[in-house]
């Protein structure tokens, strides 16, 4: 019926243990996420706090996905991580919702499309934005970004 609005069913919904993406989850109407340390925000070692901007004072070429956080994770720890989200959301199969944080989601885009870390610098993600990644039978697309 147009105009009307059909709620999506998810197979699964995860959520970060933080606060804020578990609350996010709540407020959009999914009260019980699966959580899991997966989707946990970027360790930014000593970076942690400081802005891009701050940091860049002392390093001007600095780069989350090239360089990491001293003390933190590296490029590749992330990325690994990323892999690691994909295939646990990829086991049970069908729909997955995910919340998170927009550092490490860039970085699960760049991974499902099996890209190099790196790009993720490419990719801007809003706050409390939606994102599609899907398979079809060109292989796995980035099928909507920060909507």
């Amino acid at each position: 019926m147009k105009g009307r609005l059909q709620k999506i069913q998810f197979d699964a919904v995860f959520s970060s243990p933080l606060q804020r993406a578990r609350r996010t989850a709540e407020l959009a109407g999914f009260p019980q996420p699966q959580v899991t340390a997966l989707l946990r925000e970027v360790d930014y070692g000593e970076y942690e706090g400081m802005t891009t901007k701050a940091i860049r004072e002392s390093r001007p070429d600095w780069e989350l996905y090239k360089d990491g956080s001293p003390g933190g994770e590296t490029p590749a720890q992330i990325y690994a991580r990323a892999l690691a989200f994909i295939n646990l959301a990829s086991a049970g199969g069908g729909r997955v919702l995910a919340f998170s944080h927009g550092h490490f989601l860039r970085a699960v885009a760049i991974a499902w499309m099996k890209l190099d870390v790196k790009a993720a610098s490419t990719l801007d993600l809003d706050v409390a934005t939606l994102s599609l990644l899907r398979d079809d039978q060109r292989g796995r697309l980035l099928a909507m970004w920060n909507a």
